[in-house]
C-alpha cells in the first residue's frame, strides 16, 4: 500500500515530465517537425514501421527506447535512418527529459517527422508523454485478440491504433473485428489502422493520416 509521500512523489514526477514534455513539442514545433510516440509491446512491429515509412517518407528521423541493448537502432541505422539510441536500464518507458537530450544528437534541420519508439511495454509508458504530437499504439494479433481490452487506459490516451501482421490472423486465431470493436469502444475517437508491414498492407492509410 502506497503513503501519501509516495503518491505525492509520483504525482510531482508526471507533472514534471509534462511541463518537459510540452518543451519538447513546442521545440520540435518550432522546427516544422511532426512527431509520433510508438507505443507498444516487444514485437508489434514498431521498429519495423518506422523502417518502412522512411521507404515513402523523406525526412524521417527516430529515437529508439529500449531496457538495453541496441537492435533497433542497428535496424534503422542500417536503413539510412538517423536514429538515436537510448537505454533506460531498470526503467520501462521513456520519458520526456531522455527524449529532449536525445533531440540534440539529431541534426532537425534534415527531419520532417520524428518517431520516438517507446520501450516494448503497454503499461509503463501510459503516464508520461514524450513531447509528440501524437501518441500512437501499436499491437500485434499475435498479441491475442483481447490484447486491447486488457489495456484500456494506454488506448484511452492514443489517438491512433495499428493493429499489425494481420495476415496471420487465421493462424494464431486472433479476431481482428474484435480488437477494433475494441478499441473503437473503449476511445471512440481513436483512428484503427488495419496492418500488415510484411506485406505493405495499411501503410499507405497510415502516411494518408499522418
Amino acid at each position: 500500500m502506497h503513503d501519501v509521500s509516495e503518491i505525492d512523489l509520483e504525482k510531482n514526477l508526471i507533472e514534471e515530465n509534462q511541463e518537459v514534455a510540452n518543451e519538447v513539442n513546442n521545440f520540435l514545433r518550432e522546427h516544422n517537425i511532426k512527431s509520433f510516440n510508438l507505443v507498444g509491446s516487444i514485437g508489434s512491429g514498431k521498429t519495423s514501421l518506422i523502417k518502412e515509412l522512411s521507404k515513402d517518407l523523406s525526412g524521417v528521423g527516430a529515437i529508439v527506447g529500449d531496457v538495453s541493448g541496441k537492435d533497433d537502432y542497428d535496424v534503422l541505422n542500417e536503413a539510412g535512418v538517423p536514429v538515436v539510441n537510448l537505454n533506460t536500464g531498470k526503467e520501462c518507458h521513456l520519458d520526456a527529459n531522455l527524449v529532449k537530450d536525445a533531440i540534440k544528437e539529431l541534426n532537425l534541420e534534415d527531419l520532417d517527422y520524428l518517431f520516438i519508439e517507446n520501450v516494448g511495454n503497454l503499461v509503463c509508458p501510459v503516464d508520461f508523454p514524450v513531447g509528440a504530437d501524437e501518441r500512437i499504439v501499436v499491437v500485434s494479433v499475435t498479441e491475442g485478440d483481447d490484447v486491447v481490452n486488457k489495456h484500456p487506459l494506454l488506448f484511452k490516451k492514443s489517438g491512433v491504433c495499428v493493429i499489425n501482421k494481420i495476415d496471420i490472423a487465421d493462424a494464431v486465431d486472433a479476431d481482428v473485428s474484435r480488437m477494433v470493436k475494441d478499441a473503437n469502444r473503449i476511445n471512440p475517437g481513436i483512428e484503427v489502422i488495419k496492418m500488415s508491414i510484411k506485406e505493405g498492407v495499411g501503410l499507405s492509410d497510415f502516411i494518408e493520416l499522418i
